[in-house]
């Protein structure tokens, strides 16, 4: 589904990404873990076309995403969800209205909206704070009202960066959960982190990144630095 060729990215002249290799296989869940600096956000950015390569290749289902014109990377992108630390929800929306939000901006029909937008919802476990603003709900269900809302355009990959890293162990766990079961039911996920212990509790493939350079890499593996 993805595949990295000797890929460099640069920043000030220093290899933020020097030579990284990779493949990912529709359907895999694979934990991307090192410290931070380590390089994974900067993997994530080029995978959605944030950010551009200085050497290599990153094929997408076979297209050279560098060659991929800027006007058509939003067509790129609605096969991709993304999920942040920083939540950024819409304050001023119900978490309904969050997700229906990313549908318009898709170009959807507001009668497919108010179909669709509820079961997304279910799916998160989190139908009965539909109408609930981001301020009412607590930082776990923010997180998955921003998974609902990375969800919404059917994404066939979801790159979640760091989502857990400013829950709590319960909220952090129950996140962790809701990846494995979006991953159960056929979406590729690649979670980058470095909380050992959700990397551990998970037990699928772990691909560690130091330098810039992948260093390592587990089926069913375990946070190793």
């Amino acid at each position: 589904m993805i595949k990295f060729e000797n890929v460099i990215k640069k920043y000030n002249h220093q290899n933020a990404l020097d030579g990284v290799n990779l493949l990912v296989h529709r359907g895999e869940f694979i934990s991307l873990v090192g410290l931070s600096g380590a390089g994974k956000s900067t993997l994530m950015k080029l995978i959605i076309g944030e950010e551009q390569i200085d050497g290599g290749r990153i094929l997408i289902d076979d297209v050279d995403i560098s060659r991929v014109k800027k006007r058509d990377l939003p067509y790129l992108r609605r096969k991709i969800g993304m999920v942040f630390q920083d939540i950024k929800l819409l304050p001023k929306r119900t978490a309904f209205e969050n997700v229906a939000f990313a549908m318009e901006v898709c170009g959807h029909r507001m009668e497919k909206i108010v179909k669709e937008v509820p079961k997304i919802l279910d799916l998160v476990g989190l139908i009965h704070k539909k109408d609930s603003f981001p301020h009412e709900m607590s930082g776990g269900e923010r997180q998955r009202v921003a998974i609902a809302r990375a969800l919404s355009h059917r994404p066939v990959l979801l790159l979640a960066d760091e989502p857990t890293g400013n829950l709590d162990e319960v909220n952090a766990s129950e996140v962790i959960d809701l990846l494995l079961k979006i991953n159960q039911l056929g979406t590729t996920v690649i979670l980058a982190t470095h909380a050992s212990d959700l990397v551990n509790k998970i037990k699928k493939r772990v691909i560690t990144i130091e330098g810039g350079k992948i260093t390592m890499e587990q089926e069913k593996g375990k946070y190793k630095l």
